[in-house]
Parts: C-alpha cells; sequence; structure tokens
C-alpha cells in the first residue's frame, strides 16, 4: 500500500510549521539553562549517605555562604552540585561543610572551568554545527550535479540544511521546557547529540533523495511529483525500521543508565523521530513544493 505523503504535503507542512512554532516559542519563554561548559562555573559530585533531599543539601551550601548554588540528584544517594567558579580552598571548605552536616560524604568528581573558557567553547559548538550543516549541504548538492532537471542541485543540498534546522530546533525547544521543569543543562554532551542527530537524519534524507535520483534518471513518464511519491514510499519502510531499531536501543539506556546520562538518551530520541519525520513528510514534500513554485515562474 502506497500513502499519499506528498500529495496531503500541505498538512505536514501546517504541523511542521507549529512544531517550529511551538519550539521557538519555548526557547524565548523558557530559555537555554547552560552547563558549566559554557558558563564557567564548578561542578561537585558526592555521595551522602544519610537520606536527605537536594533541596535539603542545596540550603546546607547556602548556609556555608555559597549563594546561588544548584543541587540536583544523581541515582540514589548522588548529589551534583553547581556553583560559580571555586578555588581549591573554597572547594575543600565546601567540602568540610558537608562533612559536618552529614555522615559519609565522598567525592565523586570536582570540575571547575573559568568563564572565558566557557564563552569560547559554546562559540565553538555553535560554529561547529554551523559548518557540519554548510559543509553537508556542499557535499548534497555536489552529488546530487548530475541531477539538474526538475529540480536543481543546489536545491537538494538546500532543502537538506532547512529540514536539518528544523531537527535540531524542535529537540532544543523540547530540552528548553526540561531544563524549566526539570532543571537540565545544555553542556558538552547536549552538543554531541546534536552532532548525532544531525548525522542520523541526514542520512537518513540522502537516502530517500537517492532513491528520487535514480528514478528520475530512469527517464521515466511519471511526474515529478509522483516520481517523488514513489521514491519515499519505497524508502519509507527502511526509515521506519532504522529508525525503531535505534530507537528501541536509546530507550534501554534511558530507563536504565545513570541520571547524567538520561538527557543525553532522550535528546538522541526526540531527534531521531523528528529526524525521521522531516525526511519523509517533509523534505521530500518541500523538494516538490519548491519545483512546482519554479514551475509557475517563481525560481
Amino acid at each position: 500500500m502506497n500513502l499519499r505523503i506528498i500529495h496531503t504535503r500541505n498538512i505536514w507542512f501546517a504541523l511542521s510549521g507549529a512544531l517550529a512554532v511551538v519550539s521557538i516559542l519555548a526557547i524565548i519563554i523558557f530559555g537555554l539553562r547552560f552547563g558549566i561548559d559554557f558558563t564557567g562555573g564548578s561542578l561537585l559530585e558526592v555521595t551522602i549517605t544519610d537520606s536527605v533531599t537536594a533541596e535539603e543539601v542545596r540550603s546546607t551550601i547556602q548556609e556555608a555562604g555559597y549563594e546561588g548554588a544548584s543541587v540536583q540528584t544523581s541515582g540514589e544517594r548522588g548529589y551534583i552540585v553547581r556553583t560559580s567558579d571555586l578555588t581549591q580552598a573554597e572547594h575543600q571548605s565546601l567540602i568540610n561543610a558537608l562533612d559536618l552536616k552529614y555522615a559519609d560524604i565522598e567525592e565523586l568528581r570536582f570540575d571547575s572551568i573559568g568563564p572565558i573558557i566557557g564563552t569560547e567553547l559554546r562559540r565553538t559548538a555553535i560554529f561547529g554545527v554551523v559548518l557540519t550543516l554548510f559543509l553537508i549541504g556542499l557535499y548534497v548538492a555536489w552529488a546530487y550535479r548530475g541531477v539538474s532537471k526538475p529540480v536543481a542541485a543546489w536545491k537538494y543540498g538546500a532543502l537538506t540544511i532547512l529540514a536539518s534546522i528544523f531537527d535540531v530546533l524542535v529537540p532544543v525547544g523540547i530540552f528548553a521546557i526540561f531544563g524549566e521543569i526539570l532543571g537540565w543543562e545544555i553542556g558538552a554532551t547536549f552538543v554531541a547529540a546534536v552532532l548525532t542527530i544531525l548525522g542520523y537524519s541526514i542520512n537518513d534524507k540522502v537516502v530517500i533523495f537517492d532513491r528520487t535520483r535514480e528514478n528520475l534518471l530512469k527517464g521515466s513518464s511519471m511526474t515529478f511529483e509522483d516520481t517523488v511519491e514513489l521514491s519515499v514510499n519505497q524508502t519509507l519502510a527502511r526509515s521506519i525500521n532504522t529508525g525503531a531499531a535505534t530507537l528501541l536501543a536509546l530507550l534501554t539506556i534511558f530507563l536504565f543508565g545513570g541520571d547524567s546520562t538520561k538527557p543525553f538518551a532522550l535528546t538522541l530520541m526526540i531527534g531521531i523521530i523528528v529526524g525521521t519525520y522531516s525526511s519523509i513528510f517533509l523534505a521530500s514534500p518541500a523538494l516538490v513544493a519548491w519545483e512546482r513554485f519554479g514551475r509557475k515562474g517563481g525560481g
């Protein structure tokens, strides 16, 4: 059974537009909570044998003179403390304050990044994502140089970039909501997840575009719209099965992994769902819409 995905493209355009708008609004309203990787600061992870809440630990830290600290639980007895950049003496003083209040304190790790380094890391991460998109767009345009009709090769690359921006925008918007509700922060692992999402979703789009190219080169009498529709349906099972298999693996990590891996796994899960959706319901329908616009004299 063939689905009429291309012929119902206006529905998918409306849904995609709504998702994009909601994501942008979430980012504007809630903002993004950057971790110490990008803002600078100190991160201390400890285990406490006593049964205490994160709020009680935070109160103890504030009483010790460390205002503005945030505390998250990590596992059954673990706590992650984020503060402004601490010196070694301040770090030791904080450990002593916790040790006086609670029994059997064990320090698991301590990381400290200066604000200048954090700003540079954030700038480098943004540049890396943008450069990745640009280079992939160039490669796709070059790879499709043999197919110039009825859509120019560079348009395949441009749509790959635009759809990939959508694939990143939605997870970032959802992460902004989780940052507000759960206190999740954006750090180096989030950037790694975004780059992984880009690689996965772009590969999925290239597979569908490549099937479209093959069908066009056969010189069929089918219209361009029907050719793209056929190509999407021919690769539909592959896209869904690949996405489902990857999601199962990530779901296992999310359910049974540590607290530190949950944001990473969930970001990838959201990105793969969105990437698979955009490959099937956004990129190829947009290719047809662009071809129709050009045929009517719009460019």
